[in-house]
This record gives C-alpha cells, structure tokens and sequence, in this order.
C-alpha cells in the first residue's frame, strides 16, 4: 500500500500538494500500530489533512511560515481518523488562512489542477482536494467557510462533503471565520465520503460551535430539485450545458424541476466579503508576514464597523427566512459548483475578482446554515472537469449523499 502512495508522492513532486510530508518509516510504524485496531470502516486507509488542522508534533502553517507553530493537541476531527486506525501521509497546501477559491495564494507554491497544469486547483483546501485527486490519498480533510471544500472537489473531479456547521468540531483548527468554518472531507465517491462523515461527527464539549440535530430526508425517487433562474457561467458554454445535462441527469431519477428567484442568495452571499470579512481582521495574524493579495483581502475588514455588523446581521435573519422560503418549494437546490474555471495566469492578473467569482454557487451555503455535497458531472471538450453541488437544509448531510451516489451511478 505505502509503495503506491509514496511512488505517486514522488510522481507529482512538481506539484506542491504537501507542505510537511511524514516520512516513510514513520507512515510504515504506524501501519505496525494500527494491528491492534479494531477493522473500522477507516482502518488501514491513508489520509491528508489541511495545513490549518493541527496535528500533534507536527508544524501548522496556515500556508503562512511566520504563523508556524508545532501543535501540542490534535484536532478532534483528525484524532477520530487516527482512533479508527486511519494512515496519516501529512499536512497539505492551500490558499494562505484559508482565504481564496483558487489554490494560488500559497508561498509554498500554486497548487496545480490535477487534469490540466495550466490551471487552478480551486482552494482553498487545494492540496487536500489534490491528495485525493491524483490518488495519493483515500481521503482528506479540508475546511470550508465560502466554498473550499467544493470549488477544489469539482475543479479535481472528485467528491466534496461541506456537512452541517458544528457536526464535526472545529477546535484545533486555524479559523477563517470562526462563526462559519466547517470541517470539510474529501472521496472519491460518496459511500467513502459518508463513512468518513460518520467517524468524524459527534459533540464536543469543548467546542463552543458543536451541535447536534435530527437528521434530514429527502423524498426519494420522487423529488422536487431548486435550479436558479439567475445562471451565471460567464462565457463558459461548455460547464453552461454540462449544468444541463446534469438537470437531466436529476430528472431521470425522478426529480422535478423548479426554478426559482436566486437574488436572496446572492445577497446574503455578498455579505461573506463584506461585513462578515471583518470576522477574519479579528484574529490575531501577522499581517505583515501575509502574501498582499491575503492581507489586502483580511484589512479590508476594517472599514466595518460594528454598527454594519449587527446590520448584516439583521438582513442576514431576514435572507435566512426568504431564501427557507424558497428552498420549501424543493427537496434540494441544485448548482453549479462554480460557473467557469480559470487559468493560473488568469487568476494571476486579476486576482481578486475571479475568485470573487468563482463562490457565485458557494458563498451563501454557511451563511444560510446549510449542508451541501459536490460531486462530479462530467468534463469539457479540453479534458478539464466539472462539479454540482446539491445543497440542502441543516442535517440533511446523509440525504444529500444518497443523492449524490444515486447521480454518479
């Protein structure tokens, strides 16, 4: 096992996918401690972890080197992997505080998509997405606040599960918006994504955001799926009539069509980089050690002040009811995971709009309390992929992954 992992390790050296990498020996002892496991569902499978999930005795970066500090705990999130007799490879690549969609913003290199080199990984959880992709991996963690557990899943062609906020604890992990931030996980087919779920959730005292509730059905086969009327590809008729053929795909499972006004989700988005930015100016980073785009984008939460805050937050209660409105005329709102995919030159050369761009289909999900999974729908002429994402009500994580599988069959 460890041979193929660490031979396509060596195979896609080019590719910063890992920022610490633990060496062989120390993956083969654990594979010798693991014997005295019970066989979970995890055991004995490999896996990766987001450069702001801490590990025990291993540096967390943040993508940052002068933020760099060597954990004293591990994450609840990771502990329960490593408790189910999961494999441990090391710690992965993303856009610097896990700010960004596209998987640029990193000192230790741009993380490069798994299909096309020329273009963006998606981020921010870009190396743990490229774990998977390429085969190194099983599966891997990731967190998610505007998108990085979707973007990166649809831009690889592999499966990305943002559950429920507060179902997998967030303690021990970098926040970006604390109040927002999910622990994300990476498969390559849903069934993998739900055993990993179902390990990872569960309470913790000592995370003030952990939660637990009902679980969510959705009417299967007979269901009523949410499309946008406001579509947005922005020239990319390819992914325009991928999104298509996905709505038809739905509908020969049973679904329903139902199209609805998409203009309260994408003003609630709007509010993630605005008011909500200044959740991020909070914490105490070192702005000065930042790449600029990552400091441009954490200063300007600044301008805010706590009278806009409270004000966002006031609209926020009333998109949450209007947009719950809308969703209960469906069992589930279907998106493009993100409207197009970019070059790095691209995102080089303006490299705050286009991602701006690409959390159209992404941003509002926390902020809406909303749980959602990406999964592959096919690719472009030129080879490179694209993604949905089903998104439903909170706790309806287990729905929303039968759903999934039932798509990709």
């Amino acid at each position: 096992m460890l041979d193929e992992v660490y031979r396509r390790i060596e195979a896609n050296a080019a590719n910063p996918i890992f920022i610490h990498l633990l060496p062989r020996a120390e993956a083969e002892q654990r594979l010798r401690q693991i014997e005295r496991l019970p066989r979970t569902s995890l055991w004995g499978r490999t896996f990766a972890v987001k450069d702001n999930i801490d590990v025990a005795g291993l540096p967390t970066t943040a993508a940052c080197p002068a933020f760099s500090y060597v954990a004293k705990e591990t994450a609840p999130a990771v502990q329960k992997a490593l408790d189910a007799g999961a494999v441990l490879i090391g710690k992965t690549n993303l856009d610097q505080f896990a700010t960004g969609l596209v998987g640029t913003r990193s000192p230790y290199g741009a993380c490069r998509n798994a299909f096309d080199p020329a273009y963006i990984s998606g981020g921010s959880s870009s190396g743990s997405a490229l774990a998977v992709a390429l085969g190194i991996t099983d599966f891997s963690l990731g967190t998610d606040t505007a998108g990085s557990g979707r973007i990166p899943a649809a831009f690889n062609s592999i499966v990305g599960l943002k559950p429920t906020r507060g179902l997998i604890s967030t303690r021990g992990i970098v926040p970006a918006c604390r109040s927002l931030d999910c622990v994300s996980v990476f498969a390559r087919n849903c069934p993998e994504a739900v055993a990993v779920f179902q390990v990872l959730q569960g309470p913790d005292v000592h995370d003030p955001y952990s939660r637990t509730g009902n679980p969510v059905s959705v009417a299967l086969p007979a269901f009523r799926f949410a499309v946008p009327r406001q579509l947005e590809f922005h020239g990319d008729s390819a992914y325009a009539a991928l999104f298509g053929k996905a709505a038809e795909r739905l509908r020969t499972l049973g679904g329903t069509q139902v199209d609805i006004d998409f203009a309260p989700f994408l003003e609630a988005q709007a509010l993630l980089y605005g008011p909500w930015v200044a959740e991020r100016t909070s914490e105490d980073f070192p702005l000065d050690a930042m790449l600029p785009v990552t400091r441009q984008i954490i200063e300007a939460g600044r301008r805010y002040s706590a009278t806009d805050v409270f004000k966002a937050q006031h609209r926020l209660a009333v998109l949450r009811r209007v947009c719950a409105e809308i969703l209960a005329t469906a069992d589930v709102l279907v998106v493009p995971s993100a409207p197009t995919i970019y070059r790095i030159s691209e995102i080089e050369a303006d490299p705050i709009e286009l991602n701006s761009r690409l959390g159209r289909y992404t941003n509002f999900v926390n902020l809406l309390d909303l749980a959602a999974i990406t999964v592959p729908a096919g690719f472009r002429p030129d080879g490179l992929p694209f993604g949905i994402t089903l998104i439903g009500p909170a706790f309806s994580d287990l729905a929303l992954t039968d759903l999934g599988d039932r798509f990709s069959d």
